[in-house]
């Protein structure tokens, strides 16, 4: 059995096709860059994906090895996400659905990054990471669902480290040149905001911008932006591994990639005697790949959808989800 996955929830148009074995056969993208100083413009990115669609498609056919008659199941990002974006994964679904006369599969991009992550791993039950742009979460299976113990009350970790980024006029992407800095600076001190099991990020943002305006080294901001962050989310994590009473910690998402964050989960697995596993940089960002696998997943529990029934959900939430491909 052979899906493929369309993912366009923000700036990332990506087709992966992956078989029923696990195997990813291809994983090809094509990255929406916003003018310098901006954040996405949904509008444009859309435009972008509309631009991009059957270029990425035809390169994940031809890296795959496949046609478009070898495929058994289309599965796309329904949300969350931006809406112009989410649309235009919605289009090519549909029409490769209608086409080659193929089930069609609606993939909650959250727990699309879960699950690569539980194939990659083969942790069968973990304290789930999941921190990427739009999304910082702690995250646990429990009753059929994912549920969430922990969150961002604001802005993502990656949205904040890159709204940081864009008001000290570094280029997109900003969270990995931020990484870069923070190796040559040392602390200055700054808010720590965790709320029982919730985390604040927007103040501490607008404090490193004010240190920065004030004459802060740059290399030292961004040192300390990291340092708060990443321990702010070590220490949930940490409590919800004591909470849960689990021995596996998995850590997914584009924010994912940041070593220094690896470092630390790290460390406080170690100290804990819980196994840590990252999933691998090519599955960190947003990518068809996840899709894909997560579209298995969910046909061969009784998933699909009518094509003409098919939507989006820009708000669809990771613990909205039923998902019955794991048993309690």
């Amino acid at each position: 059995m052979i899906c493929l996955g369309i993912e366009s929830t923000a700036h990332t148009f990506g087709i992966g096709i992956c078989d029923d074995k696990g195997r990813v056969l291809s994983n090809e993208r094509s990255i929406y860059k916003p003018k310098a100083g901006w954040g996405i413009i949904p509008m444009d990115a859309g435009r972008h994906h509309e631009e991009a669609k059957q270029i990425v498609l035809r390169a994940a056919l031809e890296k795959a090895g496949l046609k478009e008659k070898d495929i058994d199941i289309i599965a796309y990002s329904m949300g969350p996400g931006l809406p112009p974006c989410l649309y235009k994964g919605l289009e090519l679904a549909r029409e490769l659905a209608e086409k080659n006369k193929l089930p069609l599969v609606d993939v909650n991009h959250c727990i699309a990054h879960i699950e690569i992550g539980r194939l990659t791993s083969q942790f069968e039950d973990p304290i789930v990471v999941y921190v990427s742009g739009g999304n910082t979460q702690i995250i646990s299976f429990a009753s059929g669902r994912y549920r969430v113990f922990g969150e961002c009350m604001d802005i993502g970790i990656g949205n904040a480290l890159d709204k940081f980024g864009r008001a000290v006029g570094l280029d997109f992407p900003q969270a990995p040149k931020i990484e870069q800095l923070a190796k040559n600076g040392k602390w200055t001190e700054l808010p720590y905001v965790v709320k029982g099991m919730d985390l604040s990020f927007s103040g501490i943002v607008t404090e490193c911008i004010k240190k920065r305006e004030k004459g802060e080294p740059l290399e030292d901001v961004c040192y300390s932006i990291q340092e708060v962050f990443f321990s702010m989310l070590t220490e949930v994590t940490e409590r919800a591994l004591a909470h849960l009473g689990k021995s596996q910690v998995l850590l997914t998402g584009g924010v994912a990639a940041n070593m220094r964050l690896q470092e630390m989960l790290g460390k406080m697995c170690e100290e804990r005697g819980a196994e840590f596993k990252v999933v691998p940089r090519e599955f960190a960002g947003d990518n068809g790949g996840m899709i894909s696998w997560t579209g298995i997943l969910a046909y061969k529990s009784g998933q699909k959808l009518k094509t003409e029934k098919a939507g989006i959900d820009p708000r669809w939430r990771t613990d909205d989800v039923d998902i019955g491909w794991i048993k309690d």
